[in-house]
């Protein structure tokens, strides 16, 4: 890894959240200064600046569209935007705290967010409607990852949990519990899970189904 190429300026505020599109040449940032900007990574200029949370963004995640993006603020909602006007598409309202992470589903038809509340919900992108709520954290869950197959996720939250759940019953069918709270998560394969966790670690796990 060597220096920074360029440097993006123009949020007002600490960035909280990063993701790159498709296409390599452009990627959408979330701050704390309650907008996202979609840049060009070639020139660094700002493409658009989306405007609409009243808290800061916590976390963004993309569409495999390429033109559409959704975002999760402390104002306890999702934006779906649409990247080409900055216009807000829907909002989804349900979560009771802070939103702090979300990823999108490969069907492009729904989404799974965490929250401050200790829940995730999973939801129908087309309505806006909670399809399943996923209860089982017992503090804010910090991160979510979803299987290509679109049938399990997973969370990490700061009780010190990973859950895998099951996307079809919102039930968790497995459950791992670390040494201090997860950050971060992410499918390796279908039967591998990585974590990391504030204590420095990082946790590879097998899926061992039953």
């Amino acid at each position: 890894m060597g220096a920074s190429q360029r440097i993006h300026k123009g949020h007002t505020a600490g960035v909280r959240a990063v993701a790159t599109l498709a296409d390599g040449r452009s990627a959408l940032s979330g701050s704390s200064d309650r907008t996202l900007r979609l840049w060009d990574l070639a020139t660094g200029a700002t493409l658009g600046t989306l405007k609409g949370h009243t808290r800061p963004v916590r976390a963004v995640a993309l569409l495999a569209d390429g033109r559409s993006a959704l975002s999760g603020s402390g104002d306890r909602t999702l934006r779906m935007w649409d990247l080409a006007t900055g216009a807000t598409l829907r909002t989804l309202e349900g979560h009771t705290s802070g939103v702090t992470a979300v990823a999108v589903l490969t069907d492009g038809r729904r989404a799974l967010s965490g929250s401050n509340d200790h829940t995730l919900r999973l939801w129908d992108l087309a309505t806006g409607e909670t399809l399943h709520t996923l209860e089982g954290h017992t503090s804010t869950v910090r991160a979510v990852a979803v299987l290509a197959d679109g049938r399990r996720a997973l969370s990490g939250s700061y009780d010190n949990t990973l859950r895998l759940w099951d996307l079809q019953t919102g039930k968790s069918s497995a459950e791992y519990v670390a040494d201090a709270a997860i950050n971060c998560v992410d499918f390796a394969r279908d039967d591998l899970i990585v974590a990391g966790t504030t204590d420095r670690k990082i946790h590879i796990l097998e899926i061992r189904e039953p």
